[in-house]
């Protein structure tokens, strides 16, 4: 794997992000097109509204799963960082870090950690900020 740094830091999945995604998308919007055109022609609204409803279904689908990887993934983030940061200084995270800047925090080095979430919690750092902060860049290859 390539050397990670805030540059390269992000992530895309291929088949999801570039095949999927888009091709939902486009569904939804001849889903529409054609229910239009239904409606004009006055045949086919029947089967036209039927493929809409599958073509909302498919993007809510495509979201739904999405998010709820993001969600399973940040829930482990939160326990790595929480157990790393205790075994590091003693303490869990401040309770006043939002899972965007834990995430954001994951990147820091063992060296860099403590002193960087406690600067993250009192100037409320945005995830952006803090990971070009970040000296001493800490892969993570997982998440997507």
């Amino acid at each position: 794997m390539n050397n990670q740094d805030y540059q390269s830091h992000v992530r895309y999945h291929p088949l999801y992000h570039f095949i999927l995604t888009p091709l939902v998308l486009v569904t939804f919007i001849i889903s529409i097109v054609h229910l239009i055109f239904s409606i004009i022609d006055g045949s086919n609204i029947f089967s036209s509204v039927i493929f809409l409803h599958i073509s909302i279904i498919m993007a809510i689908m495509v979201v739904l799963v999405r998010s709820y990887s993001l969600k399973a993934q940040d829930r482990a983030i939160r326990a790595e960082e929480n157990l790393r940061h205790y075994v590091l200084t003693g303490e869990l995270l401040d309770v006043k870090l939002d899972m965007g800047q834990v995430i954001a925090l994951r990147f820091a080095d063992n060296k860099e950690l403590p002193a960087l979430s406690k600067k993250a919690a009192e100037e409320n750092l945005k995830p952006n900020e803090i990971k070009k902060m970040i000296q001493s860049w800490r892969a993570d290859y997982n998440r997507i």
